[in-house]
């Protein structure tokens, strides 16, 4: 076998590990897809079982056998990832990429670091892909079109968390004048601690006012967390409001791995690359 065979010959078993690997729409890609979700939900299912401590006692050195299985398993998963796309660094600091690569890192760190093996609970936003695998196109346009929303509305989603953090600075130091060190509210920082807390509705009941004029303060910002907790939500839908719907596919362009083409696209309307 002479070079460009090789060449030829390494082109297209790249061609193939993409068509699995990156997409859902075959059926080797839809088999790939599930038993690699499997391999997720069980890899943190034992590092949940990990924290257990009769059953940690009972089986750690099966769990830990495991934890290594999966992690080798999905370290051979993302080196051929990166292998087979058409622009590999451009994966590899992508969301997927990073969730991938973060996906295996804890449990070689945790050879240097006791306990960061817990973190690979991250493996399960790669079940995302799952959109892909069960062919829901359709949510998976649904979540484009609220990233798009969120992404227009960051600026006044800003603007309104800076105007809440704000108050919530000012109700704290009010009611640290108002009810002092003596009732619990020893400094502002924790002041405003308890103004987030009641803004926000969660309540924790650690620190409360006891002066009459305290409690009605409470009231007052307890009643205004309601109407807050409302403004982000009609922000992000009127934008969601206005999007478009579009009838889209799954397929990935080979070259800047988007979505999102329509069913009739012949190249990407991202990058301009043949589909």
């Amino acid at each position: 076998m002479n070079w460009a065979q090789h060449k030829a010959k390494l082109r297209g078993l790249r061609r193939a590990a993409f068509e699995v690997i990156f997409e859902a729409e075959t059926p080797a890609g839809r088999l790939f897809y599930v038993v690699l979700i499997t391999a997720i939900v069980a890899s943190v299912a034992v590092v949940m079982l990990d924290t257990v401590g009769e059953v940690r006692a009972r089986y750690g050195p099966t769990l830990y056998a495991l934890e290594w299985f999966f992690t080798i398993l999905f370290t051979v998963e993302y080196v051929v990832r990166l292998w087979c796309v058409g622009n590999a660094p451009r994966y590899a600091v992508s969301f997927y990429g990073l969730v991938d690569l973060l996906a295996v890192a804890p449990t070689y760190l945790s050879l240097l670091v006791t306990g960061t093996q817990y973190l690979l609970v991250i493996r399960l936003l790669r079940v995302l892909r799952v959109f892909r695998v069960l062919k829901l196109t359709q949510c998976t346009q649904e979540s484009q079109t609220l990233v798009r929303a969120l992404s227009v509305s960051r600026r006044r989603i800003f603007v309104f968390l800076f105007t809440v953090l704000t108050l919530a600075v000012i109700i704290g130091a009010v009611i640290y004048l108002i009810e002092g060190p003596e009732n619990g509210f020893t400094s502002i920082p924790k002041s405003v601690y308890w103004a987030i807390v009641t803004l926000t509705t969660v309540g924790y009941g650690d620190i409360s006012p006891r002066t009459a004029v305290g409690q009605l303060l409470a009231s007052m910002v307890m009643i205004l967390g309601y109407s807050i907790i409302a403004v982000p939500t009609g922000i992000v839908t009127v934008e969601l409001a206005r999007g478009e719907r579009a009838v889209m596919t799954s397929h990935v362009c080979p070259q800047c791995r988007r979505e999102g083409h329509d069913v009739d696209a012949v190249y990407c309307k991202y990058c301009g690359s043949r589909l």
